[in-house]
């Protein structure tokens, strides 16, 4: 887990990325996060990974703290049958990090991300870095330069 922070970082500092970087006690859901944060619940980042039933490969579908996943939509968008959420067993073994502490960019796993419009609607947004203990804080259309997300969409709903 500390690796995929120093990863995440390092990436932000080669993108000039500007940063502010958070400690806080451990949170493992979006409102908790946003409470010991200090911002609005929507400026949260949820990186979701989620993979077919069959057992097929994953997929990182980014979308923002207030919004749930459209699965239809996600399943077209993905030309995917039947997408469900990762077992926490999966999501540590994909990306070596703690059920949600995953960060958003799902290509430093090697995982196709899809972002959804939502997170772009808020100027800075914040997510957990590989660890439920920091997260950060950074402008979206940062995030975007540097996520290069496999697609930009609208999957989530309220």
């Amino acid at each position: 887990m500390e690796l995929e922070t120093a990863t995440l970082l390092e990436l932000f500092r080669s993108k000039e990325v500007v940063y502010t970087l958070f400690e806080h006690q451990p949170v493992y859901t979006s409102d908790e996060a946003s409470k010991v944060r200090n911002v609005e619940l929507k400026t949260g980042v949820k990186a979701m990974l989620v993979r077919s039933k069959d057992g097929g490969k994953f997929l990182l579908a980014d979308i923002a703290a207030d919004r749930r996943i459209d699965f239809p939509k996600l399943e077209s968008l993905a030309k995917a049958r039947h997408l469900r959420f990762a077992t926490r067993e999966e999501v540590l073994a994909a990306t070596k990090c703690e059920s949600g502490s995953v960060h958003p960019l799902g290509r430093l796993f090697g995982i196709e991300t899809f972002l959804d419009n939502s997170v772009l609607e808020n100027e800075y947004v914040n997510f957990n870095i590989g660890m439920l203990t920091r997260s950060v804080k950074v402008r979206s259309k940062d995030l975007l330069r540097v996520l290069e997300p496999d697609l930009l969409a609208d999957f989530s709903k309220m």
